[in-house]
Order: C-alpha cells, then sequence, then structure tokens
C-alpha cells in the first residue's frame, strides 16, 4: 500500500500528488527550474524513480508527465509518416483578457491567471480549425510528449464507437458474448453498452484511503514492481475475472466513474480485432488524420497497454484529434472516422444515471456516454478529461476547439473544474461575440 509506483494510481487519482502538501505555486514548481533528472548521474535528490513513487509526488510529477518513458515500459502509437496535418494559425492576444469568476468564488479572473492556477503545462485554442491561443508555461515544448491520463479513455471510447459504426462491435450485445471468461463475473449480464457508458453494477471502489478498496487488486494485477510473493491476478485481464456485482443494483442504473470499465472495453476491443489498441489508435486515427509524433502507451504485466490511462501524446496532434471530432470525422475533405461514431458520442447519456451516482454535484445535467463526458449546456459541449488537468473540451456551437495538459497538484478535477469549465465557456462566448 505504501507505494504508488503502478500504471493505475496515475490515471485514477495520483495518489502521490493527493498526499503532497502543495505549498509551490506554478511558476515554483516548474519543472524546468527545479533541476529534475539532470547531471550524469543527477543529483540523489533530484532523481525520481517510479518503484518508490517519487516521481509522481507534487512537484516532481511536472517534470513526470512530460517524460513516462523515462518510467515505465511503453508502445509505440506510430504517427503518419507523411502528409502532417498542419493549421493555420491567428493569435487573439484578446483572448489572455477574457475575464470570468470560478465557480464557488466572488471575484473575476483572468485566462491567463487560470493558466497559473491550473498549472498549465501547455494549452491550445482552436477556432473554426485555425489556433487563435497557444501557450507552453512549464516543462512542456511544442515538440513534446506528455501524459493524458483519462483522456486515454475517451480515446479507447472512440474506437469502441468507430467499431460499432463499422458493425464490428454490436453494443446492445452481453460483455460475455465477446469475453466468455467473464462468465461467473460481477460483469456477467452487462451490456457493452453499459460497459462503454460506465453504468454496470461492479463492486469497484477507487477510494486511495481505503486499504481495502478493489484499486489496490487492480492495480496490483498490472503493477510491474510488485514483489516476487506476489499470489494475485497476473495481469489486468485476469483481474476481471475476480469482479464481484453490487448485491440488490442493476447493470444500467447507475453511473460510476471506474477505470476497469475501460480496461474492459480495451479488452473487448483486442479481442475482436486481433489488434491492441496502440495498433489500432494508429491505423484508424493517428495515421490517417496526419498525426506528427508518435504517441506511446504505458504497459502493465504481459505487455497489456493500459487502455484507462496509459496514453501520451503530443498536444498539437491532440488538438488535430480534437477537431477531427468536432467535424464529425472529417479533415481535408476526407472522412477519417465514420460520422455516425462521432454523433453518438455527442448525443450523451443517461442524465437520470450520471445524477444518482452523487458524485458530481457541480456537473448539473451532465451525462456520459462512450466514454466522454457531456455538458449537454446550451452549446451541446462534450469533453474528454484526465487527472492533474488533462481535457480536451469540444464546443460545437462556438466551432471551438480547447486541449490543454497540466500537472495539477490535485488530481481530481473536482476541484480543478470550478476554474476549468467557466474558462472555457467564456473563450467560446468571447470568440462567438467577436
Amino acid at each position: 500500500m505504501k507505494r504508488v509506483a503502478n500504471l493505475i494510481s496515475l490515471a485514477v487519482f495520483g495518489m502521490g500528488s493527493l498526499f503532497a502538501e502543495a505549498n509551490l505555486n506554478s511558476k515554483e514548481s516548474n519543472p524546468l527550474e527545479m533541476g529534475w533528472m539532470q547531471g550524469f548521474p543527477p543529483e540523489k535528490d533530484k532523481t525520481l524513480s517510479a518503484s518508490d513513487g517519487s516521481f509522481f509526488n507534487f512537484p516532481a510529477l511536472r517534470y513526470s508527465v512530460n517524460h513516462m518513458r523515462e518510467f515505465y515500459p511503453t508502445r509505440a502509437v506510430p504517427a503518419a509518416k507523411e502528409n502532417y496535418y498542419t493549421f493555420k494559425t491567428k493569435i487573439d492576444n484578446g483572448i489572455d483578457n477574457v475575464q470570468f469568476i470560478p465557480w464557488g468564488e466572488d471575484k473575476p479572473i483572468t485566462w491567463q491567471e487560470s493558466l497559473d492556477r491550473n498549472y498549465t503545462d501547455g494549452i491550445i485554442v482552436l477556432h473554426k480549425g485555425k489556433i487563435v491561443y497557444e501557450a507552453y508555461p512549464a516543462g512542456l515544448t511544442q515538440d513534446g510528449i506528455h501524459s493524458a491520463m483519462s483522456v486515454s479513455k475517451s480515446f479507447t471510447g472512440m474506437l469502441a464507437s468507430i467499431l460499432i459504426a463499422e458493425g464490428t462491435i454490436n453494443p446492445q450485445k452481453l460483455v460475455t458474448d465477446y469475453i466468455p471468461e467473464l462468465k461467473g463475473s460481477g460483469f456477467e449480464g452487462a451490456t457493452v453498452q453499459q460497459v462503454l457508458d460506465m453504468t454496470t453494477a461492479i463492486q469497484y471502489s477507487e477510494d486511495y484511503n481505503d486499504p481495502n478498496a478493489e484499486i489496490w487488486k487492480y492495480s496490483a494485477s498490472g503493477d510491474i514492481f510488485r514483489p516476487a510473493n506476489y499470489k494475485g491476478p497476473e495481469n489486468y485481464y485476469e483481474y476481471l475475472k475476480t469482479v464481484k456485482k453490487i448485491p440488490g443494483q442493476e447493470h444500467g442504473e447507475v453511473f460510476g466513474y471506474k477505470t476497469i470499465n475501460t480496461e474492459l472495453m480495451g479488452w473487448i476491443i483486442s479481442r475482436v480485432t486481433g489488434k491492441s489498441i496502440t495498433e489500432l489508435i494508429s491505423e484508424k486515427i493517428w495515421v490517417p488524420m496526419g498525426a506528427k509524433y508518435d504517441g506511446f502507451y504505458q504497459l502493465g504485466t504481459a505487455g497489456i497497454a493500459f487502455a484507462g490511462g496509459g496514453f501520451s501524446l503530443n498536444l498539437r496532434d491532440m488538438a488535430v484529434f480534437g477537431e477531427l471530432v468536432r467535424n464529425h470525422g472529417k479533415l481535408r475533405g476526407k472522412q477519417i472516422i465514420p460520422e455516425s461514431a462521432t454523433v453518438d458520442v455527442s448525443k450523451g447519456g443517461s442524465q437520470d444515471a450520471f445524477s444518482k451516482s452523487g458524485e458530481y454535484p457541480l456537473l448539473k445535467n451532465w451525462s456520459y456516454h462512450n466514454m466522454w463526458w457531456i455538458t449537454n449546456n446550451d452549446h451541446n459541449a462534450f469533453m474528454a478529461r484526465g487527472v492533474h488537468g488533462q481535457a480536451i473540451y469540444i464546443d460545437p456551437k462556438a466551432e471551438m476547439v480547447i486541449v490543454r495538459f497540466a500537472s495539477n497538484p490535485l488530481a481530481s478535477n473536482k476541484y480543478i473544474d470550478p476554474i476549468s469549465i467557466p474558462a472555457y465557456e467564456a473563450v467560446a462566448d468571447y470568440l462567438m461575440n467577436k
């Protein structure tokens, strides 16, 4: 329990950061000033490791999110070899001065001020397909690679949506139709769609304050640093077979944000196609859209790519993906993702099931569908989200996409949303009213 050197803790909560004393502001914690991993060898107090969890304690995490390959084995997501997608740029300096009032506060702040408060590493705003804002305040560079954390879930969800549109996966089929090994587990009786919408009634807690929470067993199953005398499930998929169902609750009734749903979806995708998610993202998204930089996925035991939070990628490439989704799967006049896949994602899921979770009181009227978060606001905006501030925010009405990488010492989005969501909405209004 003492170690947090596992892939899961990065994507779902970032435990090291949870207990860190976040007493350094964004400028004081800038990794370029901290001197992590510099020298041959680095000084002892500047050396970071995944095996002891030091790499993900704040402020060290501000370095680590830009260098995940130094800490874990990975598998590449190959980019295009030619015909890279390039954005036209028309920088709007007025965006820095856009004001808004964060939720729960009574004084306005500016967009520029919000970047520091959210410990932003890099951010891009697209409007009508052009870059109107781009900044790299700390650690990240324009050609750098950064961990996307649980934004990875939305890539898995989009892969599933593509395969559904192509007729390869039937979302109404039972999970056990594709993975018969899960008969007798808590997933038995659940449909693929319920997995995608995270309404499976599975007994699984990601409460890091509870030493008996299921997250620890799941983490250990894929932990490449686990002790030699470990006796539990050998990998993520083996762990899924042990999951129990919540007594008295049926699948489809209540939303519960649980990373193992994404792990299962990744298993279904790979079982049906005979390919890893790294191959499929490259084949169906990364290469055809013209990504410039190889991404990569962290690997757990048995070489299983961590579908729920293991993707690291370039910020501009993530902006291309966001623009692709905003345009219903089309770029440069070519249909890359089936239109029906993107439309299905954006239509949203059950607001009733979402509200029943009780976990997101600030996200009124939101829903969750195909592993994307749906705001159901006046602009029909929807987004991908990851701990510590990773985001893709798509606003169809404003014709705007915002992508952000960050290393906020507070992991959970419930602490980050009060600044981020009103900031996105304010920029959308600003761009629409120009």
